[in-house]
Order: structure tokens, then sequence, then C-alpha cells
């Protein structure tokens, strides 16, 4: 899009660091890391989420479970994606029941799709607690949900043209950029 300016928010490595104190904030408020289960919300989600349990794999010296979630059908806006919505997988093939959930987002805005995919989540079972991460919170709520745990907090205003967008590059290095439209 011509028209379209793009800002850098996270560099790769600057993801990487922010991904690696997020692990290091959770794995101190981990008291039973054989109860826990990392779960992403497709698609930028499910990469953040698998990032940060290598990381608390290395921190807790243990393998955590980590499921996904396509929330894409619990959306209450899908008559608004268009007649084609794109439907990713949701692998969560292990039992959640009083399990402590960690579920981890890319970017939190309005909090629609954290609640969608809690209802998702409570599909498969009932949790014992659910702990939400995010990568970048951009504000703008319109539902009472807040993360636990924040990478970086980038204000934008309510009825601004932007996203915020976690890009992915060739070499397998993420970028969080904000695009104004």
């Amino acid at each position: 899009m011509p028209n379209q300016r793009e800002e850098t928010l996270l560099t790769p490595q600057q993801t990487i660091e922010t991904i690696d104190d997020m692990a290091k904030r959770i794995h101190a408020d981990i008291t039973r890391p054989e109860k826990r289960v990392v779960v992403g919300i497709r698609r930028g989600g499910a990469m953040v989420a698998e990032m940060v349990q290598q990381r608390l794999n290395t921190l807790l010296g243990i393998e955590l479970p980590i499921g996904y979630l396509d929330i894409t059908f619990y959306r209450d806006d899908l008559d608004t994606v268009g007649p084609n919505p794109v439907v990713g997988a949701t692998d969560l093939t292990m039992n959640i029941d009083d399990q402590r959930i960690i579920l981890v987002d890319d970017v939190l805005f309005s909090g629609r799709t954290i609640r969608a995919a809690l209802n998702a989540l409570f599909d498969y079972g009932r949790p014992e607690i659910v702990d939400l991460m995010v990568l970048v919170d951009r504000g703008g709520r319109q539902l009472p949900i807040q993360p636990d745990y924040v990478g970086k907090v980038v204000k934008t205003e309510e009825n601004s043209r932007e996203s915020i967008k976690l890009v992915k590059s060739g070499d397998e290095k993420l970028t969080v950029v904000r695009r104004f439209l």
C-alpha cells in the first residue's frame, strides 16, 4: 500500500529480550510447574507461546505441555471477517482440567480475542487458573480483560487507523511493527 507508513516497535533482538524477560517473570510466579500448560492463540500468539515455552522449559528444567487455540468460530464479529475465514487447527491434546494455563497472544487491544479464546478453552475443560500473557498491550479495551504479563505497552487512540503486527522473517526472527493505515 503506497500510503502505508510503518514503525518498528520491537526489533528481532528486542522481541527475544522481551520474551526472555516475561518468561523470567512467569517463572518467578510458578509454584507448581507440573500443573502448568502453555496455550497460544493462533496465529501470532502461537509463535510467542513457543518461544515462551522453550524459555520456561530451560528455567524449570522440565518440558511444559503446549497447545494451540484457533478462535475463528468463537469470534463475535465472524460475519465481518468475510465469506472464507482462515481457520487454523486447535491442538489441545492434553487434559486441561484443573491445570494452570498460561494463555499467550501477540497483541491485546479490545479484549474480544481473549474473550473468544476463553470460550474456546472452556470447551476443552475447566482450568484451575488462566494467566494471560501478551507481547504488546495497545490499550483500547472494550471488555474488562487485563493481562497478567505484558512485554510492551503501546497506547493507541481508540479510532486510530493503525495495526500492530508480529512479523516473521524468513530466518524465523520476529519483529513487532506498527502500521499506520
